[in-house]
């Protein structure tokens, strides 16, 4: 296979890496959701709050890479960042840095949205199957009942 088939696919994946990257890999998404609800204090919340580092860079011990990518999935509770395999959804500065925070000194923190919401429920909470369904054959015909 010609070397430059290769460079082809390392550049177009976003899950292949050309560098070594840091023992906690930060992937800040910056599509549009997350945008709207915030990521750019996000991702600048993870920059200062990792020494200065731009998109890119490791720390200087090594522990935490900073990226920005695209869409990771989890728009309904945007604005949301992926360390390692788990997203943390429903970010503010503060819970970003709390999630730095148990990294660097070793834990993991709880994935998932970090506000009260369950799942990918709205914000304001559930607005449909609020009622109990109907259960089979309560509407069907006497001989299907």
């Amino acid at each position: 296979m010609p070397p430059m088939r290769v460079y082809e696919v390392a550049t177009f994946y976003t899950m292949f890496n050309r560098e070594p990257i840091g023992e906690h890999f930060v992937q800040v998404c910056t599509t549009t959701p997350c945008m709207l609800r915030g990521s750019t204090d996000i991702l600048n919340t993870v920059c200062s709050h990792l020494g200065g580092i731009h998109p890119g860079e490791t720390t200087k011990d090594g522990k935490f890479t900073v990226v920005e990518v695209e869409c990771q999935g989890a728009c309904s509770n945007a604005p949301m960042v992926v360390i390692g395999d788990d997203f943390y959804e429903d970010l503010t500065p503060e819970s970003t840095k709390k999630i730095l925070d148990a990294f660097a000194s070793g834990s993991k923190p709880k994935p998932g949205p970090q506000s009260s919401r369950q799942t990918s429920e709205n914000s304001a909470g559930l607005t449909t199957l609020t009622t109990e369904p109907y259960g089979p054959g309560e509407f069907c015909t006497p001989e299907f009942q």
